[in-house]
């Protein structure tokens, strides 16, 4: 899972608003599918120059994650590699290819299916995989204590 951090959820957020306002979708182009926008935000690489450096081996997203390799120096595996220095696990670029992670399709309504190539399924996977990230965060900062045992004497 992406690694639990601030600048994690607001770059999911900041992804989400660029889909959402973006008249350009499309899942099977490699800088403008649901990996290529989280991409552009991360990389500030075009959605063009992402997909020229996809193409430059065989391959969806799915696929060159499956054959990244940090050492090749392959265009898209450094795209790869900024991804995944920005927090994200090779297996949360997959899921979120096919917006498939279960623990956050476990955080969607009931009975709420979402489709891996519907621009506003994507954007609902990106906020509620923020806002899971968000409560994670939220339970892991630990208050100190601010009094020592106080005996509760009741009023009479």
């Amino acid at each position: 899972m992406a690694q639990i951090n601030s600048e994690v959820i607001e770059v999911l957020r900041a992804t989400a608003r660029q889909l959402e306002k973006s008249t350009i979708y499309q899942w099977g182009h490699m800088g403008s599918c649901n990996c290529g926008f989280l991409a552009q935000q991360i990389t500030k690489l075009s959605k063009a120059e992402i997909h020229r450096r996809a193409m430059q081996r065989h391959g969806d997203w799915n696929e060159q994650l499956n054959d990244y390799c940090p050492m090749s120096g392959l265009p898209f595996d450094d795209v790869i590699q900024e991804l995944l220095n920005s927090g994200f696990a090779i297996e949360d670029l997959k899921n979120l290819e096919k917006l498939a992670d279960p623990a956050i399709l476990d955080q969607l309504p009931s009975g709420r299916f979402l489709s891996h190539n519907i621009k506003e399924d994507v954007i609902l996977y990106f906020n509620t995989w923020a806002c899971m990230l968000e409560k994670n965060l939220v339970n892991l900062i630990e208050l100190p204590q601010l009094f020592k045992s106080v005996e509760y004497i009741p009023a009479e």
